[in-house]
């Protein structure tokens, strides 16, 4: 039988987008009470984002700088129809696995996944693979170390705050691992400017 050991430490890579600083200040303060109510700890050396293409190794062949030209070459270009504004719809959670602030669902944020998805996999064949499951986007509070149960009073709590907010999807971020943590290498906007 074939171990799989630190499978999480052999990821490099994921990209997603990054939200507003007052909407990260926001959900960094419902991890910070997860954490003080529940224990949480799990994710949270990973800045707020939503996932465009979960954590996935690079073949040492390839580097960041591929996946960057790809998306320039590829995404940046349809820049125009990809930027758009996402609503978050207060919190919700995938059973006692993840709190999350809800993204409300849009054909864009799929067309916006798809490219990515076909961007990375052009500059790193075989890196990664386009989800079949629908593209739910989500805003992670708390992953995979939440106890059993804890999830519908936490839930309670969070929705008392009623977090309804718009926010531009303007970016798309490539995320390494490095030191224990997920760190934003690089970040493009979606009018084609490298920050």
């Amino acid at each position: 039988m074939k171990q799989n050991f630190g499978a999480q430490s052999l990821q490099t890579h994921f990209l997603g987008v990054l939200v507003p600083d007052d909407l990260t200040l926001t959900l960094e303060d419902c991890r910070r009470y997860m954490n003080r109510t529940y224990g949480c700890k799990s994710g949270y050396g990973t800045p707020i984002h939503v996932t465009l293409v979960p954590p996935f190794r690079l073949p040492d062949e390839y580097r960041t700088e591929d996946i960057v030209r790809a998306l320039k070459e590829d995404v940046l270009p349809l820049a125009e129809k990809l930027a758009f504004t996402a609503h978050v719809s207060n919190f919700d959670a995938f059973g006692d696995r993840t709190v999350f602030a809800k993204v409300d669902t849009d054909e864009k944020w799929t067309q916006l996944r798809d490219k990515t998805v076909s961007a990375v996999l052009k500059a790193a064949p075989g890196a990664t693979k386009k989800d079949s499951r629908p593209f739910q986007p989500h805003l992670t509070v708390a992953n995979r170390d939440i106890p059993q149960g804890a999830s519908v009073k936490a839930l309670q709590a969070l929705n008392e705050l009623e977090l309804f907010e718009d926010y531009p999807v303007d970016n798309i971020t490539i995320f390494e691992h490095r030191g224990g943590k997920w760190i934003p290498a690089v970040t493009l906007d979606l009018l084609g400017d490298e920050k």
